[in-house]
This record gives structure tokens, sequence and C-alpha cells, in this order.
């Protein structure tokens, strides 16, 4: 009986022992060589006192041991907890202090760039170096370094750990609209019900070899290693670089599936593409944003044997929806409809459900429902809410995610995205928190008021457009800023521009009038 998530892993490998799982850097491993090293991190992390239901972050590019980790992780117990490997230290550091993660797996080069922004991180005892067998690096009287060989050459554990599929297995880190990012809770039940709700519209199967190129720490980025370790297929681990290093993978490993946000996909257009990578590509997916119509023009035409697939998501449901590739011509700035295994309702502010071309709120309901925000219960009940309706006496309100998101369906039920409810910013397939960046303008002491707005983008969706006021009648030096910017935040937050407008007007109660400055940036 499958209850944990890496389960899925060694029933492939039981049925599936010689198949390639993973490929990185020219290097294959079978689905039983993966299963073993997966065993072996679990007795590892145990032997380092892991304890159930711990947090176990890994902060790394994608590689062999970074997923050897994340599954280790599960089969030891604990929570995963993905870090972008763009992060800064400051980043990085608020995740591991947030949830309390007791070891940190890293690459010897992050955590000589982390080791002092960590510090603070008081539940944080062990570090673990992928790349290390006897390192020397950052170790203090209260962190731990270890080496690789400490959860490589361990014992494997009983791969049935204690529990039911509603444990806890990952967290991942997501921006708010306010404050510092959230993490989103996942059980078992959610990533596995996941894997094969879109590995069965996908039609994934032990054939298919699909090109891991987005960020594991980004909800569609975990998906391309759950899906395909649902059904057995060979997934290809890509540290995207450049647009020709994607089309080279795709023609080495005839990858017949890859997943990416629209501006990697506006840049994939353009690449130069062999044949036989053309040929193989049996589908292509979007995520993160609406595909511009001069894009989806150009990948059919690039890959004209390969099913289109438009996605909608939120991390705290996973996936949502999913257009047809048979109703891509009728509609295709639509979002689809509703994944398997899922129910989206488009509803009023007062919960009454939105008719056909009315516009309202994409709520979602079904077992993809995450579990809320870690520690955050104030958050969580913004949006976790009841589902609209009486439940009755006999039973307890069902929670569902209501998303923040404007839609509205048309008269077959298609669902069409309008914008979104709050102020975040969508660029490059995150999600932006303006605050996130307005906090480190006021870091600066060059600004005395900053506002980060979203502007629309062809290539990137959004834009981030700072709008600041100096903090003084001196000359305001917008490169500095940018320069401080740049050191501490990753590249897909700077702002693409800075702008001084000496005054930023302010609504009646006081608050900064955000609908007034964006019309002001967007006459």
């Amino acid at each position: 009986m499958k209850t944990h998530l890496h389960h899925m892993l060694l029933e492939q490998a039981s049925v599936r022992g010689t198949a390639p799982a993973l490929t990185h850097d020219g290097c294959t491993v079978s689905y039983a060589d993966l299963a073993d090293r997966v065993l072996r991190a679990a007795g590892g992390l145990r032997a380092l006192g892991v304890a159930r239901g711990e947090r176990v972050a890994v902060f790394a590019e994608k590689r062999v041991e970074t997923v050897v980790a994340l599954w280790g992780t599960s089969a030891a117990g604990a929570v995963f907890v993905p870090v972008n490997p763009v992060s800064k230290p400051e980043q990085v550091a608020h995740v591991l202090d947030d949830c309390g993660v007791s070891v940190l797996v890293t690459t010897a080069a992050r955590w000589g760039v982390v080791a002092d922004a960590v510090k603070r991180c008081t539940a944080l005892r062990t570090v673990v170096l992928v790349d290390e067998v006897d390192p020397h690096v950052g170790s203090g009287a209260d962190i731990d370094v270890r080496g690789w060989a400490d959860l490589g050459h361990a014992a494997p554990v009983d791969p049935r750990p204690p529990g039911v599929d509603l444990d806890l297995a990952a967290i991942l880190y997501t921006s708010g609209s306010t404050g510092s990012p959230k993490g989103v809770v996942l059980s078992h039940r959610n990533l596995m019900v996941g894997a094969e709700s879109v590995s069965s519209y996908l039609g994934n199967t032990a054939d298919d070899v699909v090109l891991a190129a987005l960020p594991i720490s980004f909800d569609a980025g975990l998906s391309q290693l759950t899906t395909s370790f649902a059904v057995g297929a060979h997934v290809v681990l890509a540290n995207y670089v450049f647009a020709r290093d994607v089309a080279r993978l795709c023609e080495e490993h005839a990858v017949t599936g890859l997943t990416c946000v629209p501006p990697l996909w506006i840049q994939l257009v353009d690449a130069e593409w062999s044949a036989r990578a053309r040929a193989s590509m049996r589908y292509v997916a979007n995520t993160g944003g609406r595909m511009p119509r001069t894009t989806l023009d150009a990948l059919r035409r690039l890959f004209p044997g390969a099913e289109p697939y438009l996605m909608y998501g939120l991390t705290e449901a996973f996936r949502s929806t999913y257009l047809d590739p048979r109703e891509v011509d009728a509609r295709p700035d639509s979002i689809g409809r509703a994944i398997p295994d899922a129910e989206i309702l488009v509803v009023r502010p007062d919960g009454s459900p939105a008719g056909p071309g009315e516009e309202g709120e994409l709520v979602h309901r079904g077992p993809l429902v995450a579990q809320g925000y870690w520690n955050d219960p104030v958050r969580t009940a913004e949006r976790f809410r009841p589902l609209p309706g009486e439940p009755g006496e006999w039973r307890q309100p069902e929670l569902a995610v209501w998303s923040g998101d404007t839609v509205r369906t048309d008269d077959e039920g298609f669902l069409y995205f309008v914008g979104r409810t709050d102020d975040m910013i969508k660029t490059s397939g995150y999600r932006v928190s303006p605050t996130e960046v307005e906090e480190v303008a006021y870091d600066s002491g060059l600004v005395r008021d900053a506002v980060a707005l979203g502007v629309a983008d062809e290539r990137l969706g959004e834009r981030i457009v700072l709008v600041v006021a100096p903090v003084g009648p001196d000359a305001f030096d917008p490169d500095r800023l940018r320069r401080i910017l740049r050191q501490a935040l990753p590249a897909y937050m700077v702002p693409s521009e800075i702008r001084d407008v000496g005054e930023l007007p302010r609504s009646p109660n006081g608050k900064f009038d955000r609908t007034r400055i964006r019309a002001e940036l967007t006459p």
C-alpha cells in the first residue's frame, strides 16, 4: 500500500529496477540504484537524529544527490523543504528559521555563502555537503558540518515508516502579498494524488523522457519528478543556462515531455532545434502565467507532433486546471477546466456561484488542497476557508483554497483568467511579494517611500517597477539602489525600472494609492 511519496519510487524499482530513473551531467541512475540511495540517505538522516516530522532543507542545484536527499527525507519520516538554488543568504535564513529546519543539505560553495546568515537559525544542528567528503568549511560549535558519505554510505532503513498519507511531506515556500515568503504545507496524499492526476491527463507512461527544467522548489518543478516516478518515466535534470542547452539535452536524450514558464518558452522558440529533438517531443506544457499567442503559435510550428497543454496552478493546490489540447484552437486564451480529482468553483464576493461570463474568485476543492501555511494561522485562515454553502450539522466544514485570482467561465464551463485580487506580482513564472522588494529599498536608507508594482510585459508576464520618493533633497542615485537590490534579491525579483516621483499619492486612510500609482505608470 502506498502511503508515502517514496513508495511510488520503490514500487517502480521493484518492477522496473534496471530502467533509467534519473540522468544528470552524463550520469544515469536506474530505479533500483535510486531506491537504494534513497533508503541509505534515510538511514543517514536517522543516524543524524532526524525524527519523524522534523524538517530537512535541500539548497542545491538539480543533481542526483538533491533528489536522493528529498526522497530520503520522505523515507526517514521527515518533511523536506526544497530551497530555490538562486536564493540569497537572508532568504535562505528566513526559510530555515521559519520552519525550524534541523538539517540542511547543500553544496560547499553555497554553504560558504550562507553560513553567516543562518547563524540565527537555532534549530539548525547539522549541515551535509553533497560535494565534500571531509569538509572543514563553516563549521562551528553549534553546527556540525558533514560530508555526503554520512548519507550515501549509511545502512538503508525500513522503507515503511509509521504513519498515514495525511502525514506532512513537504513545505514549499512561496511569496505572499504581504511580508516574507510563507511555507505551503503539503501532505503525502497531496503529492501522490497530484502526481497521479497530472500524469493521467498528460498521458505519461514509462516510455516518457521528461526534461526537468524548472526549479524543484517550484511546485511545477517538483511535479516533473513526482509525475515521472508515478509511472516509471525517465527524468533528465537540467540546470538551465541558455536556451541552446535545453535544446541540446532534448536532442541528446530524445525528450518526450517539456514543461516551462512563458519567459523560457519565449527564448526556446528562437533556439536552434534539431530534427531529432523536434520529432521525439510528445507534449509541451506551459505553467506560471499566460502563454503569449505568438509564442504558442511558434511552439506549435516548432513541434507539430506535440500536444500543447496550457495549465494553471497555485502552490496551495499544486495544480488546478488544464486546457485539453483539442480545445486550443477554439479557445487558446482559456486556462481550461479542473484537473482530475479536483473541482473548481467561481464564486461572487458573497460566496454564491457566479454565472457564465460573470467574474468571480477561483476556489479549488479536493484532495490536492494543501494543509495550510506553516505556523501561520492568520494567513492560513485567509486563504483556506470553508467551501461556500452550509455543510449541515452532521459534518465539519470542508476547507477549500480561495485563490485570490479573478476568473470567469464561458457557456461551456471553460475558465478564463482575469486578474489577481491582491497586489502579488507574477514575473518569469514566479510570484513576487511587493513587500519583499520594498523592504530592501527601505533598508538601503535611500528612500522614504517605496511601492513595487507589476506592469504587463509580453516576455515576463509582468515586469517589476519600483516607484520611490527619495529620503532627502540630495540627488537620488537609482544605480546605487539597483546595486543594493541586486545584492539582496534574486535576479527575477530585481526591478527592471526605478522611478523617482518625488511624492507617492496616498488614499484617504493614509495608505499608498496603488491604483492611482499604477494608472500613472500605464496611462
